[in-house]
């Protein structure tokens, strides 16, 4: 694991702009976006269709007064203005300081891993190493460090890919990783292994505070109500969007679904999907707009 953060989900809220940031160097691109650099990383606050998004460029030497919107490749979700961006350049200063301290040893390999053939390795510790692939690469940790790893999320291999599973090795040895990876870990585990993480910890993790868990709730909730699976704007009835419905929007083969008419302003796709209310929206099977249907019928 490198400064970089092409894996990590981008932590960003809301602050006051800090009046120095140790580590970071700001200022604008030539086409007049804010950017920053921290370490072989420069940051940039982009403009997207609405609002703002985070976009990252590695070992970009050029002046920071020379550069533009396309030589920035990563992208790292959304950064509401300027006070949030400069919050998010903190946190990763913050990040870039810390990783000096873990003395992380980058290496050359060539064994073989579940995702190809290792290039690089960086040993965090004894026993806990990162490989990086062509493609994809993640954690392998030995029998003994792996045995560490609480029963509910332990690899019986001991490989950890790098997208998800890598949060089970920071919250295992907190100690080998940054205050922002260990906040990432955090929001990945809860996120995806509620169970896991409510027993480890003890505690109970309320709605809103982990999406497994809470698209589990609403699958419940609506098993036996229409889920939108498919939807476009009617060409044949303005105002209104298309929908194809499956019950608790299961779909696959031989699963029921009918189409209804929602009126567009309605039509809000909530986390998990829109619900229909037959009582306000009408069955429909007339002209299809929507892809493999004509006149009503599946063709």
């Amino acid at each position: 694991m490198s400064a970089s953060v092409p894996n990590r989900s981008v932590a960003i809220s809301q602050h006051d702009d800090p009046p120095d940031i140790p580590g970071a160097t700001f200022g604008r691109t030539a086409d007049g976006l804010l950017v920053a650099r921290v370490g072989d990383l420069v940051f940039a606050m982009a403009r997207g269709r609405v609002g703002h998004f985070l976009v990252s460029a590695w070992r970009v030497q050029r002046p920071l007064e020379q550069l533009k919107r396309d030589d920035f490749y990563s992208h790292h979700g959304d950064v509401a203005d300027e006070a949030a961006f400069r919050a998010c350049i903190c946190e990763q200063a913050e990040h870039s300081r810390e990783l000096k301290s873990l003395s992380r040893e980058v290496t050359r390999t060539s064994c073989s891993t579940p995702w190809g053939l290792s290039q690089t390795g960086t040993i965090h510790a004894d026993g806990i190493v990162e490989h990086s692939t062509a493609a994809h690469g993640g954690f392998h940790l030995s029998v003994d460090r792996n045995a560490q790893v609480h029963p509910m999320l332990r690899s019986d291999g001991g490989w950890y890919e790098e997208d998800s599973a890598w949060a089970i090795v920071a919250i295992t040895f907190p100690d080998l990783f940054t205050g922002y990876e260990r906040r990432c870990a955090e929001r990945t585990m809860k996120d995806g292994w509620p169970d896991a993480w409510e027993t480890i910890f003890g505690t109970v993790l309320g709605p809103g505070e982990s999406y497994e868990k809470d698209r589990i709730a609403f699958e419940k909730r609506h098993a036996a109500d229409w889920i939108v699976v498919a939807g476009i704007n009617s060409s044949h009835h303005a105002g209104f969007v298309e929908c194809v419905a499956k019950i608790g929007g299961r779909r696959g083969a031989g699963t029921e679904e009918l189409r209804f008419l929602v009126p567009s302003g309605e039509y809000v796709v909530g986390r998990f999907g829109f619900v229909i209310d037959p009582d306000r929206h009408r069955v429909y099977d007339g002209p299809s707009d929507v892809v493999g249907w004509q006149l009503g019928r599946r063709t």
